[in-house]
């Protein structure tokens, strides 16, 4: 989902807003990629930056699909992905948050953004952040409907150097408002592998306006839900993909049994 070159009528016709894969998936998870890819839509342009910095971190996630693919394949689970920058929009923020379509992401300016109005801001809503959760929604409605157990787990992948502080933790857990999952989780991963230096609530916390999609559906829902961020570094070829993924399925697998006894 790299580097996407389409003239606007394959655009329409080839590449959806989103992509949902194994939507009849049995498993208890559903798995969200809301920076799955660092396409720009044809009609966007380049947003005044260079092809560097569109395969820079500000612009997706890099890794973070790769490892929910395989992880929707390992748990038997069903997987919605976004196709679209976070730079043209954000799914991961709500529609008032400032950051929603970014002027600056970390040190980058975006000069494409610079100045979108009321119109602009509600044409890419409706084009690219309602049909992701529309999509998310329709997957977890239907599982609802068919009484199959729902857990939530959102992928993300961040930089190991944030405006030159270092994240030493190579995979972030953040949780929703009932924490017990995560927690189930955390547990579960240092039993795996007791070195594993596991941030709770970093890089980020919903303190920092960024759990949009694990509050929308999974607090608002009533479903536990968790947020995966792994350090991009560890998931940038396929071997570090493949590990974190064998691992995280396991791990996930562990909490589901061990979650009501969880120490929050």
């Amino acid at each position: 989902m790299v580097g996407h070159e389409a003239s606007a009528s394959q655009e329409a016709s080839v590449i959806p807003p989103v992509l949902v894969f194994n939507a009849e998936g049995r498993s208890p998870f559903v798995l969200a990629c809301d920076h799955a890819s660092n396409r720009f839509p044809d009609r966007y342009g380049d947003l005044g930056l260079t092809p560097q910095q569109r395969l820079m971190h500000v612009a997706w996630d890099p890794g973070a699909m790769a490892v929910a693919l395989q992880l929707s394949d390992l748990l038997d689970a069903p997987l919605v992905a976004s196709t679209v920058s976070r730079l043209v929009i954000d799914c991961n923020r709500d529609h008032d948050a400032p950051d929603l379509i970014p002027v600056m992401s970390e040190r980058t300016e975006i000069p494409g953004n610079r100045g979108v109005g009321d119109n602009e801001r509600a044409e890419r809503i409706g084009a690219y952040h309602a049909p992701f959760h529309s999509a998310l929604e329709a997957v977890l409605d239907a599982r609802r409907s068919a009484g199959i157990e729902t857990l939530l787990v959102t992928v993300h992948s961040f930089t190991p150097v944030y405006k030159d502080v270092a994240r030493p933790w190579p995979i972030g857990l953040i949780h929703a408002r009932d924490d017990r999952f995560t927690a189930a989780l955390r547990d579960a991963l240092a039993a795996d592998e007791a070195s594993l230096d596991i941030g709770w609530n970093q890089p980020y916390s919903a303190l920092n306006g960024v759990t949009y999609t694990l509050e929308h559906h999974g607090d608002e829902r009533g479903l536990e839900a968790t947020m995966i961020e792994i350090r991009h570094n560890e998931i940038l070829e396929p071997e570090g993909v493949r590990l974190w993924a064998a691992r995280l399925a396991r791990c996930l697998t562990a909490a589901l049994g061990s979650r009501g006894g969880a120490a929050a």
